[in-house]
């Protein structure tokens, strides 16, 4: 616990691809399929609110593309359901004995499945989402080098809890606000690791009153916060070095061309709080593809 070069870890947080914009909030009965890219290179060790030297952690770098195929159906203005199908590729590099080793993989996350319910307004313009993340992600490739919280899948079923706003700025024509919380509570879990909860949540505005013939296009600035508490559990756990608090300025583009919609956004961190030394991304890159039946 003395020796700071053996402070390992990388948990990725990257539930906060799943919150941000109003893109994937449902509009009306029916149905929508999506394709949405993630990535994120950690190679900055952070420790507390600042950067801190390199040396101070084993673990030198996590890059990652994050794909899910996702599945949204409003079976009425009410109630809807949605599933999502990602598959992950990784590089990991970190120091063994005095010596640089890198690994490369990809394979299936962890599923998530989700209830919708959006009967609390007649405009829909309010909703809230629960369901499971199960692990269908493999947290075992390579144990001698891959740490358990530097794993694609957490291993762990997780209840997901969330809601969404959407609204109309008093007295400001063309201008929407949104807001989005996600909460991602691991229940039940494998070998003694527990990941930590995890709470995203994001706020903007958007303006809708640009277009090119049929084409909309919508300029959008948000922030976001998540929050990740520290792992626990008698195995591969590292409390002292994992858990988080971050915010993020996010600019970002919305391109309707029905039944299409196109979404792009890079999301920059401007506050961190990092407990022990652990790798941060100064950049995560969102690019998403919808269309509607």
């Amino acid at each position: 616990m003395l020796a700071p070069g053996q402070a390992q870890a990388c948990a990725c947080g990257c539930g906060v691809f799943d919150v941000g914009t109003s893109f994937m909030f449902p509009t009306g009965a029916g149905g929508m399929a999506y394709l949405q890219y993630g990535y994120q290179d950690q190679n900055r060790n952070w420790s507390g609110t600042s950067q801190a030297p390199a040396a101070n952690n084993d673990d030198k770098e996590i890059a990652t593309h994050f794909l899910t195929l996702g599945l949204q159906y409003m079976l009425s203005r009410n109630w809807g359901v949605e599933a999502e199908l990602p598959y992950d590729f990784r590089y990991f590099k970190t120091m063994d004995g005095g010596a640089a080793v890198s690994r490369s993989w990809s394979q299936l996350g962890d599923i998530r499945v989700r209830g919708i319910y959006t009967g609390l307004f007649e405009d829909m313009s309010a909703g809230l989402t629960f369901g499971l993340k199960l692990p269908t992600g493999s947290f075992s490739y390579d144990p001698d080098v891959v740490d358990r919280d530097s794993q694609l899948g957490t291993g762990s079923t997780d209840l997901l809890l969330g809601g969404f706003y959407r609204g109309h700025l008093p007295r400001v024509r063309d201008l929407e606000w949104f807001a989005q919380l996600q909460l991602d509570l691991p229940t039940l879990i494998q070998d003694g690791y527990r990941p930590g909860l995890e709470l995203d949540t994001a706020l903007g505005l958007d303006y809708i009153g640009f277009s090119l013939g049929r084409v909309q296009i919508v300029p959008v600035a948000q922030l976001i916060f998540s929050e990740r508490t520290s792992d626990s559990g008698p195995n591969s756990a590292n409390p002292v070095a994992s858990g988080y608090q971050r915010l993020m300025l996010s600019p970002g583009l919305e391109v309707h061309f029905h039944p299409f919609k196109l979404y792009a956004d890079a999301e920059f961190p401007i506050y961190q709080n990092f407990t022990g030394n652990q790798l941060a991304a100064p950049v995560l890159f969102k690019l998403g593809l919808s269309v509607m039946f």
